[in-house]
């Protein structure tokens, strides 16, 4: 168990809410950030000298290795964003248009289908939303008949935040190139935990968030497009300086300047691209298979132990390192509240903003326990975790 700081005070601190940010960050982000501050300082592209051009070169050097990192090959078609949901609506806001049929699924965040719907709610799409399984899957052969002619975008949450499960990215992308309908996926929760190509799985659009299983900090984020999809299509929601053109008074067309008005979070940006060197350098697989060992080993040890643990989902479909989990006769509220303040772990509780999910899997409108391991936690922890679910269950 490690220490850590909390409410300025030094204590031992169990973390589990790695699906709403990754903590901690690795040294070596920490570093990248800190340098970024202490010796760039500059403005990227708003200038001639060399302060401002080592803050290009750092981003240029990020979105080089994003673009590598999910398989697309212009590193300017890395579209730097606030976060996943930016992204999100950057797509979604930018792309769509009148009277268009719009395909999502019933696992979807909310940071897709509050967008979504809003534009429905104003007559400006015709929305329909794919019943998944109990399991939280998606039918290839429902979403084979829904689509249209007149579908214009599949909206896909490739992993969800709540559950842990993962859509088959793949299958989903031949179909919907198959069928002339580009694939928007919100990678939010999979991004660095769930290998994917945008090549390979014929992904249109790819929003990912930087600060979860990139280990970049919080404020990054981005919208990848792919090298095949025509980036005039998306209205730029953003308008102003770009560093580019400055002679003209109308916004430049090229990517990436098109979607990155205002200056970037060079900082942040340069904590990422350390982020993703640390996740290359330990490997998909290694971090998986640590991910797996703390899911089996929690749940083997939880179903023994405490009294009234109830899952939701089978394990083998558990593929992110994500954890939902009742105790009977106790609210997923009372639960995180007293493993924050008695025991020093955080979760979190609810309907993780996904109940469209949560009405999927049958656990709204109350939602469950979250845990969501990383490659920090260990069994020591889980152990410490079990030990206190144990006197919460017992005590209801």
């Amino acid at each position: 168990m490690r220490n850590f700081f909390l409410s300025s005070q030094k204590t031992e601190v169990i973390y589990f809410d790695n699906p709403a940010t990754s903590f901690p960050k690795p040294e070596s982000v920490l570093n990248a950030m800190s340098d970024c501050m202490r010796h760039t300082g500059g403005n990227p592209g708003r200038a001639g000298h060399r302060m401002s051009m080592q803050a290009g070169e750092k981003i240029f050097a990020a979105r080089q290795a994003l673009a590598h990192f999910f398989g697309t090959t212009n590193p300017m078609r890395v579209i730097f964003c606030s976060n996943a949901t930016d992204a999100l609506n950057l797509a979604i806001q930018g792309l769509l248009k009148k009277d268009e049929h719009v395909l999502t699924t019933s696992m979807e965040h909310n940071s897709t289908i509050r967008p979504l719907r809003e534009l429905e709610k104003q007559g400006h799409i015709k929305l329909q939303i794919l019943q998944c399984s109990s399991e939280g899957m998606l039918s290839l052969d429902d979403l084979d008949q829904a689509i249209t002619k007149n579908t214009s975008l599949l909206v896909l949450n490739h992993a969800s935040n709540a559950f842990g499960t993962v859509q088959p990215l793949a299958p989903i992308g031949a179909l919907c190139k198959s069928k002339s309908v580009p694939l928007l996926v919100d990678c939010a929760q999979s991004a660095g935990i769930v290998p994917m190509d945008m090549k390979k799985d014929n992904i249109s659009l790819l929003a990912f968030s930087g600060h979860k299983g990139l280990y970049g900090p919080t404020g990054t984020g981005g919208l990848i497009i792919a090298d095949d999809f025509d980036h005039k299509k998306i209205r730029p929601l953003k308008l102003g300086g770009t560093g580019s053109l400055s002679h003209k008074i109308e916004q430049p067309d090229f990517l990436p300047d098109c979607f990155e008005s205002g200056t970037l979070n060079v900082v942040g940006i340069a904590g990422l691209h350390a982020g993703i060197a640390f996740l290359q350098e330990k490997g998909f697989a290694s971090i998986m298979q640590h991910k797996s060992e703390m899911i089996a080993y929690f749940l083997h040890q939880a179903r023994a132990s405490i009294k009234g643990f109830t899952t939701y989902i089978p394990d083998h479909a558990i593929q992110t390192g994500t954890i939902s989990f009742n105790l009977e006769h106790r609210t997923c509220s009372e639960v995180t509240g007293i493993l924050s303040d008695q025991y020093n772990i955080m979760s979190r509780q609810g309907l993780h903003c996904t109940p469209l999910a949560h009405k999927t899997i049958g656990t709204f409108p109350h939602g469950t326990v979250r845990f969501g391991f990383s490659l920090f936690n260990t069994k020591e922890e889980c152990d410490l975790a079990i030990q206190s679910l144990q006197k919460i269950a017992d005590h209801p």
